[in-house]
C-alpha cells in the first residue's frame, strides 16, 4: 500500500514538473486584460480584411444576417467553453482536448478535438505567414513604387524570421507584449481601413449586384463567403489554453476574469469588424478585392502604415496559435516518446514547425482560398458547433428546453458551414492556382 502510495505521489510530482515546463501551464499569474489582448489577437486577424469581399459574394441582407449571426453564435459558444474550463471540482481543462476527453472518453476525445484542432492552429499559422509575407510586399511595393520588384517568396521569409526568434519565449505569458501590441495594431489598422474607405466616398461605377456573372459562380462565390467569415470568427481553439494562464481558487474561479476579458475582446472584434465589412463594401461594391487594402490606392503614407500593422499583429497572432501546438508536441514528445523536457528540445521543435509554416506559405500562398477552405473545414466545428455538443453531452439539458434548443440550432447552422464553404473554396483555390507558378 505504501508503495503504491509512494509511487502515486512521485508520478503526481512529475506530472508537476512537467506542467511547469510546459508552455502552456507553466504560468498563471495572468490578469483578466491579457485575456482580453490574446483573445483579441486570436480573433481579429487576416480574416477582417476579406469581410467586404465575402459581403460582396452574399450580397446585403445575407451578408448582415450571417455576420450577426456568427458574432451572436460564437459569442455563446465561447460562453460555454469558458464555463466548461472548471466543471469539475479540484480540476481544470487547461487545453481543448482535455475537455473533448471529458465529454467523449479518452480515446474519442483526442481524436475528435486532436485532428480538428491542430488542422485549424497549424492551418491558421501558414495563412499568417502568407498574410505577413503579403503585407510586408503591399509595404514595400507603396513605399517604393519605382524599386525593382522583389518575389513574396523573399517576403515570407523575412516574416519567418522574426518567428525564429520569437517562437523560443517559453509560455503564453511571456509573449503579453507581442499580443497587446497585436491587439492595437488590429484596431488600428480596421479602423484605417474602414476610415480611409469612408473618405474615399462611394465609387461613380459601384454595383451592388453579384460578382460572379454566372448561377454556378454565384452559388460557388456564396459557399466561399460563408468559409470566409467562419475565418474571421476563429479564436475558439485557443481559449482554454488562456484561461489556463489565470490563477483560479474556489472562491475566484478564473471564469469570472476570463469572461469579461472575452466579453471586452468581443466588443472590440465588434468595432473592428463591422464598420470593415459594410463601409467597405458600400463604398466598393462588387468590385472591392480580397484584402480591402488593396483597394485602397491612396492616401500611399496611410495604405503603407495600415500594412505594417497588419505585419505587426499577424507576428502576434502567429505566436498565440502556435503555442498550443508547442505546448502538444512537447508534451507527446516527453509523455509518449520518453525524450527528456530540455532546452534543446525545445530549440529543435520549435523551429522545425516556423521552417514548416514557412515552407507550406511559400509552396501555397492562394490567400483567398485559404481563409474560407479553414475557415469552412476546420472553424466550424471548434468554434460554431464542438463546445454545443459537448454542453449537451456533460450536462444534459431537459429535452425542447431554450439551452436544448440553442444548442441544436449552432449544431445545424456549424454543420451546414462545415459542409458548404470548403465547397466553394475549393473552386476558388482550383481557379486561382491555374495562373499559379511555384516559387515565382
Amino acid at each position: 500500500m505504501e508503495i503504491e502510495d509512494q509511487s502515486l505521489s512521485s508520478k503526481k510530482m512529475s506530472e508537476k514538473d512537467l506542467n511547469d515546463w510546459l508552455p502552456i501551464t507553466k504560468s498563471r499569474n495572468a490578469k483578466w486584460w491579457y485575456s482580453a489582448f490574446h483573445n483579441v489577437t486570436a480573433m481579429v486577424g487576416a480574416g477582417v480584411l476579406g469581410l467586404p469581399y465575402a459581403i460582396s459574394q452574399l450580397g446585403w441582407g445575407p451578408g448582415a444576417t450571417v455576420m450577426i449571426l456568427s458574432w451572436i453564435i460564437t459569442l455563446y459558444t465561447l460562453w460555454q467553453m469558458v464555463e466548461m474550463h472548471e466543471m469539475v471540482p479540484g480540476k481544470r481543462f487547461d487545453r481543448y482536448h482535455e475537455l473533448g476527453q471529458h465529454a467523449f472518453g479518452d480515446k474519442m476525445g483526442l481524436w475528435v478535438v486532436v485532428p480538428q484542432q491542430l488542422m485549424v492552429e497549424v492551418g491558421v499559422d501558414i495563412v499568417y505567414m502568407i498574410t505577413g509575407g503579403k503585407s510586408l510586399q503591399k509595404f514595400h511595393d507603396t513605399v517604393c513604387p519605382d524599386c525593382k520588384p522583389i518575389k513574396m517568396t523573399y517576403f515570407i521569409m523575412i516574416f519567418a524570421a522574426v518567428h525564429f526568434v520569437l517562437s523560443h519565449l517559453p509560455s503564453f505569458n511571456s509573449i503579453t507584449g507581442v499580443s497587446l501590441a497585436a491587439a492595437v495594431m488590429s484596431l488600428s489598422y480596421s479602423t484605417i481601413a474602414w476610415i480611409a474607405s469612408a473618405d474615399r466616398g462611394v465609387q461613380p461605377d459601384v454595383q451592388y449586384g453579384s460578382r460572379a456573372s454566372t448561377t454556378t459562380g454565384r452559388v460557388f462565390g456564396f459557399f466561399s463567403a460563408l468559409g470566409d467569415i467562419a475565418f474571421a470568427f476563429a479564436g475558439h481553439n485557443v481559449v482554454l489554453e488562456i484561461q489556463a494562464t489565470i490563477p483560479s481558487t474556489p472562491e475566484k474561479p478564473s471564469k469570472k476574469p476570463m469572461w469579461k476579458g472575452v466579453v471586452f475582446a468581443y466588443v472590440i472584434v465588434a468595432l473592428c469588424y463591422f464598420p470593415v465589412a459594410f463601409i467597405g463594401y458600400w463604398v466598393f461594391g462588387n468590385s472591392v478585392q480580397d484584402n480591402v487594402l488593396i483597394s485602397l490606392e491612396k492616401p500611399r503614407w496611410l495604405i503603407a502604415a495600415a500594412n505594417m500593422f497588419v505585419v505587426i499583429h499577424v507576428i502576434g497572432s502567429y505566436q498565440v496559435f502556435a503555442i498550443p501546438v508547442f505546448d502538444m508536441i512537447e508534451s507527446c514528445l516527453v509523455k509518449k516518446m520518453k525524450f527528456k523536457p530540455t532546452r534543446m528540445l525545445r530549440f529543435m521543435t520549435r523551429n522545425l514547425y516556423v521552417a514548416l509554416t514557412m515552407f507550406l506559405a511559400i509552396t501555397f500562398p492562394f490567400f483567398g482560398g485559404l481563409l474560407s477552405f479553414f475557415g469552412g473545414f476546420a472553424f466550424a466545428p471548434t468554434t460554431y458547433y464542438l463546445p454545443c455538443i459537448m454542453w449537451l453531452a456533460i450536462y444534459k439539458p431537459k429535452k425542447f428546453s431554450f439551452s436544448w434548443f440553442a444548442n441544436w440550432i449552432c449544431i445545424i447552422l456549424g454543420v451546414l458551414l462545415m459542409v458548404l464553404a470548403p465547397i466553394g473554396a475549393l473552386r476558388e483555390i482550383i481557379i486561382q492556382a491555374k495562373d499559379f507558378k511555384f516559387y515565382s
